[in-house]
């Protein structure tokens, strides 16, 4: 899976900084400090002069002479970078060496656009603590965790555990440091308040409460965030901040030797191989569905060697890699042609409905490559999958930053991440993506007596995809729900089969949504019908959640049929029209999305980049994730066609069974708006207008008002937000309907 060249595989991109070597930093170093009144070379301060104005820094009046208007400006980006501004009046301001450097860089020292005040603050103490330091390089102080600023970190621990020669590698020397530097409640001092400045470049953790704080010490607030990032990693969850959790918060393999249930190979599986393995303690291995004609590893599945994996209680999660070592190995035909194999070789191998085929980018790929080639070529893998049915589900093989956006931008639902090459560009600075299954940790030698063949391990999430225990089954992840659903409606056909389809719906939203939030938009169950139920032994809706056959992502009745009843019973608008059934779905939805964004406004005041980078993800925490959105969408379906009539267990048939997903956000486009235009409108709409009935604009107000507050802390009236920006939100709205109507083909 991972190149296979050893440490220059995995050291990857820790060159330094740009084309500023050695000697051009010696010739520098021999200027001295740069100041007021300094005469030696014009040309020099001309040079500082407009570095200063590309960095936003007036730099000077007149060039070429190093005089006050200089010296302040000198002062000021000292200042943002978190150092001393070296004296007052004019005998501050000095550009040395260190900062000349910085000057030449495409660094900032002010917040960016989605940067977090949090992150500015670390790296400016970051800066200010160890900018004198020999090994230390002034880095950015834009809000921004990056690969510098990971560099940075690794330095500074460096520094603090008093470990030769830092040089922001993760190496032996580091690693016995930290060993000397658990952490835990009592805690305190400079290694501790690197290990929060870890914590919140790790941030967001699902279930951690937000803001672990800066600080020098270990409080009860920093276990309870470090048992959920345990938690989430896949790590014994103590609360305390031993190697294994500071190396899950350094580096990407984590500690490579921690406990591992599952590996991927190139090498057959036989029998004796896969008891083994089971022995050993792995519980699911990823293995090959082909590989090119020119290969001579000999990689891809044998003729019954899933059986041996099935037989010794193994699972298998199928990977796809034809080359994609290169940049030219990614493009949208190569993805969609890919797509149509690995369908063919799945179902070949017989691989059930529902099974993630991982495609692999097996190499550092860069944030223009991955926009340029990588996404395009898993929209292809999306496009191909869906002409085939969505027997199979996408997944991602790649660094953080490849599974990251690929999640994102061609909405993969689940990752591989290779987290052995932990020099890649890719896993330097980035954060595990929410939706990681697999985390590929380290290559070693499996010894099976005298029978040795190359393994890498890999840490499996649990929870998550776990790969297929069979093949040839003949159900599909949707059936169980089904089954159920036609249980419900079976009981309701008995108590009141003139309300059968409502019914159902009622006992699949209950109880999370007959609260006095529901209450107050909308009816309440039926009592009697919820006690039928409960007498016929029926668990309630959220023990029968199922995998989306198209998106792959968990799929929570209760609030998919919540918004079903939310159209049965108040009806959905059409165009810029908005109707009291919309704020059971969509509407309700982006309602508290935008509490969100006011919320965050401050450092994400592009509104448009702001939806389109957080919106409708499958590895992005938000209140209106990807599968919020398939629910609201498969709501509005169900609810209106049952509205119209029609039968819910026929209408979900056709939706899970029947091909329906495969165009649900198409047919959802043109059914409630028709256009872009109509779809930012009812957005706007959305945020600012109300129903035309009188009651239902009071109760629709009054809704909206709640959810944002609830959001933002505060009632922010989207009537306040200018009317570009607020377009410019909405417009995110419309665009991201577009981006997976698009994967559907429509």
């Amino acid at each position: 899976m991972v190149p296979h060249d050893g440490a220059a595989a995995r050291a990857g991109h820790l060159a330094g900084v740009a084309n500023f070597g050695p000697g051009t930093l010696a010739g520098v170093r021999d200027l001295g400090d740069i100041g007021f009144g300094w005469d030696a070379n014009p040309n020099i301060v001309r040079i500082i002069q407009h570095a200063l104005f590309c960095k936003g820094y007036w730099g000077a009046n007149s060039y070429g002479g190093y005089g006050t208007v200089t010296t302040e400006a000198v002062k000021e980006m000292r200042s943002d970078m978190g150092l001393p501004e070296g004296g007052t009046g004019t005998s501050g301001g000095q550009v040395t060496p260190k900062i000349f450097k910085a000057l030449l860089t495409m660094d900032a020292y002010i917040i960016l656009g989605g940067g977090r005040q949090e992150v500015r603050e670390i790296q400016r103490w970051l800066n200010g603590r160890y900018w004198t330091k020999p090994n230390y390089f002034i880095g950015p102080c834009d809000g921004h965790f990056s690969r510098d600023v990971q560099q940075a970190l690794m330095k500074a621990l460096q520094y603090e555990m008093n470990v030769p020669g830092p040089n922001g590698n993760f190496g032996p020397g580091t690693e016995a440091g930290l060993k000397r530097n658990p952490q835990s409640v009592g805690s305190t001092g400079p290694v501790t308040q690197l290990f929060h400045a870890a914590c919140i470049f790790n941030e967001p953790v699902p279930g951690a409460p937000a803001g672990v704080g800066f600080r020098d010490d270990y409080t009860s607030a920093t276990a309870t965030f470090v048992r959920k990032f345990q938690e989430f990693s896949a790590l014994p969850v103590t609360g305390e901040g031993d190697f294994t959790t500071w190396a899950q918060l350094l580096v990407s393999t984590g500690d490579p030797d921690r406990p591992a249930d599952s590996c991927d190979t190139r090498f057959t599986i036989t029998a004796s191989r896969a008891r083994a393995l089971y022995e050993a303690g792995y519980r699911a291995i990823g293995r090959y569905l082909a590989e090119p004609p020119s290969s001579d590893l000999d990689k891809e599945i044998k003729d019954g060697e899933l059986q041996n994996i099935f037989d010794a209680s193994l699972r298998c999660f199928p990977i796809w890699q034809y080359n994609a070592r290169d940049l030219a190995d990614f493009t949208y035909s190569v993805g969609y042609q890919h797509g149509l194999q690995a369908h063919e070789r799945g179902e070949h191998y017989g691989f059930n409905w529902g099974t993630v085929i991982y495609f692999a980018v097996d190499y550092d790929a860069t944030d223009p490559e991955i926009t340029s080639n990588i996404i395009p070529y898993f929209q292809g893998v999306q496009g191909a999958l869906n002409s085939q049915g969505n027997r199979f589900i996408p997944g991602v093989y790649g660094s953080r930053n490849v599974c990251a956006r690929a999640s994102s931008e061609a909405y993969v639902s689940h990752s591989f991440v290779s987290g052995m090459s932990w020099g890649f560009s890719g896993n330097l600075g980035f954060p595990l993506p929410l939706n990681w299954a697999f985390n590929q940790i380290k290559e070693f030698e499996f010894h099976n007596g005298d029978d040795v063949f190359d393994l890498d391990r890999v840490v499996h999430r649990p929870g998550a995809d776990f790969g297929a225990d069979s093949i040839n089954r003949d159900t599909t992840p949707v059936d169980d729900f089904l089954a159920y659903l036609e249980q419900v409606h079976e009981l309701a056909r008995s108590y009141d089969s003139s309300r059968a389809s409502k019914l159902t719906l009622e006992w699949m939203r209950y109880p999370r949504y007959n609260d006095w939030k529901w209450r107050a938009n909308f009816e309440l169950v039926d009592e009697g019908f919820v006690a039928k139920c409960r007498d016929a032994g029926l668990r309630t809706s959220k023990h029968h959640n199922y995998q989306d056959p198209s998106a792959g992502v968990t799929i929570h009745v209760d609030h998919l049929c919540a918004t079903a009843n939310a159209y049965l019973l108040e009806g959905a608008g059409k165009g810029a029209e908005i109707e009291l059934g919309d704020l059971g779905g969509w509407c309700g939805d982006l309602i508290t999305f935008y509490g969100e964004w006011v919320r965050a406004e401050d450092e994400n005041k592009d509104g448009h980049k702001y939806a389109m980078d957080r919106l409708a993800k499958s590895n992005v925490l938000t209140t209106f994730m990807l599968n919020d959105l398939v629910e609201d969408v498969d709501g509005y379906h169900i609810g209106t066609a049952v509205k119209a009539g029609a039968n819910v267990v026929t209408e979900f048939r056709n939706l899970l069974s029947d091909g329906g997903h495969q165009s649900r956000f198409g047919r959802f486009f043109s059914e409630r708006y028709g256009s872009t235009t109509e779809a930012v409108n009812g957005a706007v709409e959305c945020l600012t207008g109300v129903p035309a009935a009188p009651d239902d604009a009071v109760k629709y107000a009054a809704s909206r008002k709640g959810l944002i507050i609830q959001q933002s802390g505060t009632f922010v009236e989207p009537l306040s937000i200018t009317q570009s920006d607020l377009r410019a939100f909405c417009q995110g709205y419309a665009d991201t309907l577009n981006s997976l109507r698009g994967l559907e083909g429509n």
